[in-house]
């Protein structure tokens, strides 16, 4: 694997790429959160997914061990670890490789084509989870605001969807670290959603258009 895609992006962007075992090594050290389904890992500077991938690896072979022998358990649960992988990143091919290499892994898992409604949800979802911007400035590549959706499963098939500003998400390990003001407090009662969405289920996902009303909650 090559670390460098050319030593004018280095110069430019700094772009070096984590070797894969190294990669491994490092995600060993939160095994335990790695092979929790519903954990949430986000890479703010994900380049072609040197990270998420394995993470969903990870995720993918907890889902097979806890629900294999259940086909409709199996399949939402390996949406939801799809939906619990999020990254940044500031070039544009990068997110795009990105979000073609997890949804790869996905799709082989559950023997996808690209005409199954869950292949296409999946897509939906990473195109949301996945932003093209800027981690420290917290903006997409147009000057958005980031915003994430929040996914969780509410069991038979249905999904639930909140969406947040990076800036609001980065303040709620702040809010709940023991011996602040508000450490007291639960998040919900801080920290409202710009939007939720009514549950969704699969197909819903699968043909829900791509800006989903993101930018209109903003």
């Amino acid at each position: 694997m090559n670390l460098i895609k050319s030593k004018r992006r280095v110069a430019d962007h700094g772009e070096v790429f984590t070797p894969p075992w190294l990669v491994e090594k490092m995600l060993d050290l939160v095994k335990g959160e790695t092979e929790r389904i519903d954990s949430r890992f986000l890479e703010p500077a994900c380049g072609s997914g040197n990270f998420l991938v394995p993470v969903l690896k990870r995720k993918l072979a907890a889902v097979e061990v806890k629900f294999g022998r259940s086909d409709f358990e199996r399949r939402h649960y390996a949406l939801l670890a799809v939906m619990c992988t999020y990254g940044i990143e500031l070039l544009a091919d990068n997110i795009a490789e990105c979000r073609a290499n997890m949804l790869e892994v996905f799709a082989e898992y559950l023997n996808l084509t690209e005409a199954d409604e869950l292949y296409r949800a999946a897509s939906y979802v990473l195109s949301q989870n996945l932003v093209h911007g800027d981690a420290l400035t917290m903006r997409t590549h147009d000057g958005l605001p980031i915003t994430f959706a929040e996914w969780g499963y509410l069991g038979k098939g249905k999904f639930q969807r909140r969406d947040f500003r990076l800036e609001v998400l980065t303040q709620m390990s702040a809010f709940s670290q023991e011996g602040t003001l508000f450490a007291h407090l639960g998040k919900h009662e801080i920290f409202t959603p710009l939007k939720a969405y009514p549950p969704m289920n699969v197909r819903e996902l699968a043909y829900s258009p791509l800006d989903s009303g993101l930018q209109e909650a903003i």
